[in-house]
C-alpha cells in the first residue's frame, strides 16, 4: 500500500472546513449524538468497574 501525503492532507483539509461550516447549534447537536454513542457503547461493554470516571451528557439548547 503506497500512500499519498497530498492526497491525505488534502482530505484533512477538506474534512476540517465541512466540520467548520455548520452553524454552532448544529455542531452542538453533532457533539450531543456523539456522546450518546459512546454512552451506548460503554454499556453493551458491560463494564461493572467502580473506578472508571462517568459523566452524564450535556444538554446544549439553541436559542430560538
Amino acid at each position: 500500500m503506497r500512500l499519498d501525503l497530498q492526497k491525505i492532507l488534502e482530505s484533512k483539509r477538506v474534512l476540517r472546513r465541512d466540520l467548520a461550516s455548520p452553524p454552532v447549534a448544529e455542531k452542538l447537536r453533532m457533539l450531543d449524538a456523539l456522546r450518546e454513542r459512546e454512552l451506548a457503547i460503554r454499556r453493551g461493554a458491560g463494564s461493572s468497574d467502580s473506578n472508571k470516571l462517568r459523566e452524564e451528557p450535556a444538554r446544549y439548547q439553541s436559542k430560538p
